[in-house]
């Protein structure tokens, strides 16, 4: 540990989330001139260390012999201003080395709140913001995860943006640096050499132009080698792609303190608000022989009482009636929790209660979207009401008492109608549970509901939505609190101001990089934590740059406006999205992908079809 930092240690909030050296955290000799690589999750210990992306790429790149991989986390304010007063900068967590001495500096884009931690931490490491400003001797600041597939509001701040899933791309990278590094290239040969890897994104190599009414004009190369179109990368075989078994304990409480088993990527249900069910397309599944055989080492590696198993819908996996038996017979006699998050109330089964029941009970969360049938046809969520009332029923019929709901508001077209509509499936899922026989049912009803606010995102079908006011966020609000009248039922939402923000930086250009700038110099950081976000300071970033933030969250955009990420391939074709848009106008659902192809252009990468 840094000698400096020991000094101060025990002045700070959870000092454990400062000193590394946890179980099975890999330290290295770094006498053997290693690429050393910080790996920066743009918020707290215990947000990060939840992150399943975090541990896979901390295990793959240290088990390269060249490479070690160092974690390093934003500090929560009374340690920043600690390192600030004592001259310490951000580091790594193994070595206690700044990072501005490590070769590369990557982040996850989880959330665009998270940016402005982004430039505090180069701030803090002694990281030029600008990557125009940074020499010779820097690191290269790398981005990926969801939202860099519109990184332009913070472009101007990266060197490489990776686009994809990473465990083959980021190797790749290695390889080339490795062969860059002791060349005497400069830092804009070793960009130019990145740039002719599928995947990779030099926002330094495009130019954009804009229209007088502030829309984008274009976006094009400057140079011949870089790509007109970037196009995102994917893993083909999931069995055989790194998989961490052998990942860090932490000395402290962690938000999800636990096994986490991924059971297939992406989604072919086409929920028409979801980013991550379009660019994660298409689906690929792990076998179960292949989950049960990393549970079984993980359980050997970590000690931990519970195993989550992880997707975008972990009711869709094909063979998920093979896995729980076979992780039952190695669980059960461990006393061994199965979590099965993100299922889905038109496939909850009897069978599936079971098993999740079999060693703890997990609570039961279900997400219906919206409060009508007819919405929910807008946004194809394709589950109906008595999907729900038959999932409840077999729910308290099994002993739970408590089911949480989850819903947006906001999306488009919805009436009060809709809003009040949450209320009416509380009440069917309270009507549900006095059904249920008193000797069947446990005591104590409790159904929450939470309301996020919708935010238009890049590549869906909505991408062109406006999102609605902050003014109309809360009477939405307001109007459903009065509405869940009954003792037995909480409600909880999101903060309107948060998620406007959201939405400004979601469907962004590079112009916010002025914004985010004039926000950090405010003191804006932790913007997803309501007792840091400061609203008033990103507002005078606003103004003092003279950018209206409702023309990137409130507006409208047509459907054949250049949009500022338009340069980047997902796989999932602008005339599949326009094609959804126009049906949710009309209130048309589509198939989800298991049940027949809808042409969405994922299907095919590389000329090999993954789908079907």
């Amino acid at each position: 540990m840094n000698n400096k930092v020991e000094k101060f240690l025990l002045k700070v909030q959870k000092p454990s989330r400062y000193t590394g050296g946890e179980y099975n955290s890999i330290v290295k000799d770094n006498k053997e001139n290693l690429i050393r690589f910080a790996f920066c999750f743009p918020d707290t210990y215990e947000v990060g260390m939840s992150h399943l992306g975090m541990r896979i790429l901390y295990g793959m790149y240290n088990e390269r012999p060249d490479t070690w991989c160092e974690r390093v986390f934003a500090p929560w304010e009374d340690m920043e201003l600690l390192m600030r007063e004592n001259d310490v900068k951000l580091y790594g967590l193994e070595s206690g080395d700044p990072i501005c001495d490590f070769d590369f500096v990557g982040f996850t884009l989880q959330y665009e709140m998270s940016y402005s931690n982004i430039l505090n931490m180069l701030e803090l490491g002694g990281i030029p913001l600008l990557a125009s400003e940074r020499g010779e001797d820097m690191p290269f600041v790398v981005v990926g995860g969801p939202c860099a597939y519109n990184c332009e509001p913070i472009a101007d701040f990266v060197d490489l943006v990776l686009l994809g899933e990473g465990e083959e791309l980021n190797s790749e990278i290695l390889d080339l640096y490795a062969q860059w590094k002791n060349s005497g290239k400069s830092r804009h040969e070793f960009l130019v050499m990145a740039c002719a890897i599928e995947g990779v994104y030099v926002p330094s190599f495009y130019d954009v132009e804009y229209n007088e009414d502030n829309t984008v004009k274009s976006i094009t190369p400057k140079y011949d080698f870089a790509p007109r179109s970037v196009r995102k990368r994917i893993v083909e075989d999931l069995d055989k792609v790194y998989y961490p078994t052998n990942v860090i304990v932490p000395s402290t409480e962690i938000v999800h303190d636990r096994m986490i088993l991924e059971l297939f990527r992406g989604c072919g249900r086409g929920c028409r608000f979801c980013q991550a069910g379009m660019v994660y397309r298409p689906i690929r599944e792990k076998s179960a022989e292949t989950l049960i055989k990393q549970a079984q080492e993980l359980i050997e590696s970590t000690g931990y009482e519970e195993i989550a198993l992880t997707s975008l819908s972990t009711s869709d996996y094909t063979q998920l009636k093979e896995l729980c038996d076979g992780l039952l017979k190695i669980t059960e006699e461990k006393k061994i929790g199965l979590s099965l998050p993100s299922l889905r109330v038109d496939n909850f089964s009897v069978e599936l209660m079971h098993k999740i029941q079999k060693v703890r009970k997990s609570g039961l969360t279900f997400a219906p979207e919206a409060g009508t049938q007819r919405l929910r046809d807008v946004i194809n969520k394709n589950i109906y009401e008595e999907d729900l009332r038959r999932s409840v029923s077999l729910a308290f019929g099994g002993g739970w008492s408590g089911v949480k709901l989850y819903f947006m508001i906001g999306l488009p077209t919805e009436t009060d109608e809709d809003i009040v509509g949450i209320a009416s499936l509380a009440q069917l899922v309270g009507d549900e549970y006095f059904k249920t026989p008193k000797e069947q049912r446990n005591r104590g009803l409790s159904v929450t509901v939470s309301t996020s606010t919708f935010v238009p995102k890049p590549f869906t079908p909505f991408q062109w939505e406006p999102q609605i006011p902050q003014t109309e966020t809360v009477r939405r609000q307001e109007l459903l609190k009065k509405a869940l009248n009954q003792k037995w039922t909480r409600y909880n939402w999101h903060d309107s101001k948060t998620s406007y923000l959201e939405g400004v930086f979601a469907r962004g250009d590079r112009r916010l990089s002025k914004v985010l700038i004039a926000a950090h110099n405010n003191g804006c950081k932790f913007d997803g934590w309501s007792d840091l976000f400061n609203y008033d300071g990103w507002m005078s970033a606003f103004e003092q740059e003279g950018i209206d933030p409702d023309f990137y969250a409130l507006r409208r955009r047509e459907l054949d406006e250049v949009l500022p990420w338009d340069h980047i391939d997902v796989g999932v074709t602008k005339d599949f999205l326009k094609s959804e848009w126009e049906k949710a106008q009309k209130g048309e659902t589509t198939v989800q992908c298991r049940e027949g192809c809808s042409g969405c252009g994922a299907m095919s990468f590389e000329g090999s079809v993954f789908c079907g």
